[in-house]
């Protein structure tokens, strides 16, 4: 074949600078989304950018810091495309809303785990330099500058564009308690009186009242009080309960006042005889980065729970005021709180748009998407030992059968999967790893199930899922005593690999059934996160398994694996070989070609890996939903390469590795970002999928994915992020591609071997 017939089609963007949005003082302005500020080439441009990139010596060494983007500030970049979907008239209104509580709910887990490490790091003196320079003091300064336009542009969605439109379109009406009449006021006085006022606890700061402990992202109340008589003033707190709902209904269907503004209308019921001077709303957030040293801990569970205890009373790294709030108030809390001026953010609105999560859920299916409900797989129902349900395993002797979720269902097949081999009596043992599930999971009831019944069942635990930690420690629980073999991690790793072993007594002797995924065992995030798996009862497969799972369960570091990638083991190492080999492949022939769908991309070696191998002319696209380092379209370094992020009503969660190899394609999928810590800090697991019909399949979902023209933003070599334009009107994104096929059932075999 001629080299033009490997030659990937390139988009047609020109590399021309857009509008810097940009203040003379570096502070990132606040853009409008949904009007285009510039269209060209078939980009349109969309949102501002929070990286600040700097021009590269086409003579600079590949370690040069000014070739990376600072993985916070791409961050923050991912964040303002989540904002973008709440401003796209494209997506259905409450959608809409979701999107926003989204990107809120993205900001504060940034500020707990990113920002919180940063000052763990500033606290301790670190002055080691993040790949693009920048010590963590100056990326902290980095953060408050660009974070502010956010705060404004979310504030303005909401109080601006989505609370009219919710208003005029479907008839959801916000009300300001100062707004109200005097009906509806007595109304709401006689709902806090009956249903709040008895679970508030009002506490008093002075002498004999010391400052009280403020839980994490807990919205309260700051209370000026002045004695009638003395003159003298005073500061007290209430904490809004979460018990009662953010939102409490008026007596007209659909309208709804924030209930820190009835409990603020009727705080006087709590501080009788005393004047109220003012009350303004604050919500802090504290750090999560809290971490003990696992080599030292004698009982893993027990670290775990202490930690958990510590990041509860752990320092505070933000506080959201209202921007009426009184300097003597933020002074107070400044000083009790122990920060600083830049750790304070205004909010000249609602503070904490996480709860409109509630309103997007209200039933007012015309304002949301088009409910989608995954297909069963074609093998599924028309393969198997009975024509009511066909079994799994002989489904998948006949063949590997891969799964996409969630255009595929996840119940009908891995939950099936697992539930099968919990009832079948030839099933001798299943082993399982779980980094996350959903409450009351089928998928444990199964586990559970299979170790009553007398089967060997092992199952690793990973307690150290962030933010899970205290769910999984229950499940393991829960698991133990229903006989199920159970181990919590490994110590020093982090176990993130998703895969199940099932070993079954057949006529042959013992067959191991293998599910090897890119998602978590949680059929709630399975239903909106995109994720594959293959069902395999490949035996390499299945004796790669079995090691794996020794290692997990053992004292068996040093196995040797034929077809699996493992990590820390040999993943990095597996990855790099197959990038040069490309190189090698573009030198002799002219092919080399890579595509990589994933996560995040953040290793520095693998991008400089990457570079190189734009360098030597191998045609490389990136689909990096969330932050990535690589700057792609550098003179010399990185012309070759193109990254595009894909955000949609699914959340883009599957990786996938493309690797030309001359015309003889190999395509990997696996747990595994290009993260430092997903190569070196945890148990990983990637295979390659080696079935010509499955390994179409996944090379045609790349095109879709390189295709779009819809929901597909592009990466600029100076950090901006722009929205392709649709090249007709009906044009469809990705992820409206994948839900058409798999309506139609045409979701395998279907493509060519080379991607152009």
């Amino acid at each position: 074949m001629a080299r033009e017939d490997h030659q990937p089609q390139a988009p047609s963007a020109s590399r021309t600078d857009p509008e810097p949005l940009q203040g003379g003082d570096g502070a990132v302005k606040a853009a409008q989304p949904t009007k285009a500020r510039e269209e060209r080439d078939g980009l349109t441009f969309a949102v501002p950018r929070a990286t600040s990139p700097r021009s590269v010596p086409k003579r600079a060494a590949l370690s040069d810091p000014r070739l990376y983007f600072n993985r916070e500030l791409s961050w923050l970049d991912f964040n303002w495309r989540v904002l973008y979907q709440a401003l796209d008239e494209r997506v259905p209104l409450l959608e809409r809303v979701r999107f926003l509580a989204i990107t809120a709910s993205n900001l504060d887990e940034f500020f707990r785990k990113r920002v919180g490490g940063l000052r763990r790091q500033k606290a301790a003196g670190v002055q080691r330099l993040s790949p693009d320079g920048r010590t963590p003091e100056e990326q902290l300064r980095l953060i408050s500058r660009a974070v502010r336009p956010m705060y404004r542009t979310l504030t303005e969605t909401w109080e601006q564009t989505l609370k009219p439109l919710l208003r005029e379109k479907a008839g959801i009406h916000i009300r300001d308690y100062a707004s109200l009449e005097a009906t509806q006021k007595a109304a709401l006085h006689r709902y806090f009186m009956a249903n709040v006022f008895p679970i508030l606890t009002p506490l008093a700061v002075d002498p004999g009242h010391p400052f009280p402990f403020i839980s994490n992202l807990s919205l309260s109340l700051a209370v000026t009080l002045r004695h009638p008589t003395r003159g003298t003033e005073h500061f007290a707190r209430l904490k809004v309960p979460t018990s009662r709902g953010r939102w409490v209904p008026l007596s007209e269907p659909l309208h709804f006042v924030p209930l820190e503004q009835v409990i603020a209308a009727n705080v006087h019921e709590l501080f009788r005889g005393m004047e109220i001077v003012s009350v303004h709303p604050f919500r802090i957030t504290r750090n999560a980065d809290v971490r003990r040293d696992e080599e030292e801990a004698d009982d893993l569970i027990e670290m775990i729970a202490e930690e958990l205890r510590e990041r509860r009373f752990a320092e505070v790294v933000r506080i959201e005021v209202d921007a009426g709030m009184p300097r003597e108030v933020r002074e107070l809390l400044m000083r009790e709180l122990d920060l600083e001026p830049d750790d304070f953010y205004e909010v000249e609105g609602q503070i904490d748009l996480t709860d409109n999560v509630a309103l997007a859920d209200l039933d007012l299916p015309e304002h949301r998407y088009e409910p989608w409900e995954p297909v069963i797989p074609t093998r599924l129902l028309h393969e198997g030992e009975a024509k009511d349900r066909p079994n799994m395993f002989a489904v998948i002797r006949k063949g590997d059968l891969l799964v996409h979720h969630p255009y595929e269902s996840f119940r009908a097949s891995v939950q099936r999967f697992i539930e099968e081999a919990a009832e079948d009596p030839r099933v001798l043992a299943i082993k399982q790893t779980l980094y996350r599930t959903s409450d009351q999971s089928p998928i444990v009831d199964a586990l559970r199930r299979a170790a009553e019944s007398g089967k060997q069942v092992a199952v690793l635990v990973e307690v150290k899922a962030r933010f899970d930690e205290q769910n999984n420690i229950e499940w393991g629980q829960i698991l133990e005593k229903s006989g199920v073999h159970v181990t919590y991690g490994l110590v020093g790793l982090k176990t993130h690999t998703k895969t199940t072993l099932v070993i079954r007594e057949e006529q042959d002797g013992l067959r191991a059934y293998c599910h090897i995924g890119t998602g978590n065992y949680n059929p709630s995030t399975a239903r909106f996160y995109t994720d594959l798996g293959l069902l395999t009862c490949d035996p390499d497969i299945g004796f790669d398994l079995i090691n794996l799972f020794h290692y997990l369960t053992g004292y068996s570091p040093e196995q040797n694996y034929r077809k699996l990638v493992v990590a820390p083991r040999d993943m990095r190492k597996t990855f790099i070989e197959l990038i040069r080999k490309e190189v090698a492949h573009q030198k002799e022939h002219g092919t080399g070609r890579i595509i990589a769908k994933m996560n995040a991309l953040d290793d520095v070696e693998m991008i400089g890996e990457l570079y190189r191998a734009s360098m030597a002319g191998v045609q490389i696209d990136l689909v990096v939903r969330g932050h990535c380092r690589l700057r792609p379209g550098l003179p010399r370094f990185s012309e070759n390469i193109r990254v595009i992020s894909i955000l949609g009503r699914f959340l883009e969660h599957s990786r996938i590795f493309y690797f030309h190899n001359n015309g003889r394609p190999r395509v990997f999928i696996g747990s595994a970002d290009w993260m430092r810590r997903n190569l070196d800090d945890r148990v990983e697991a990637a295979v390659e999928v080696e079935k010509a019909p499955l390994k179409a399949r996944l090379i045609r979902t790349l095109q879709f994915a390189l295709d779009d023209h819809v929901s597909a933003w592009e990466l600029r070599p100076d950090g901006y992020y722009v929205l392709r334009r649709p090249r007709r009107a009906d044009e469809k994104g990705f992820q409206e591609v994948l839900m058409d096929r798999a309506r139609s059932r045409t979701l395998r075999a279907d493509a060519p071997w080379d991607i152009r």
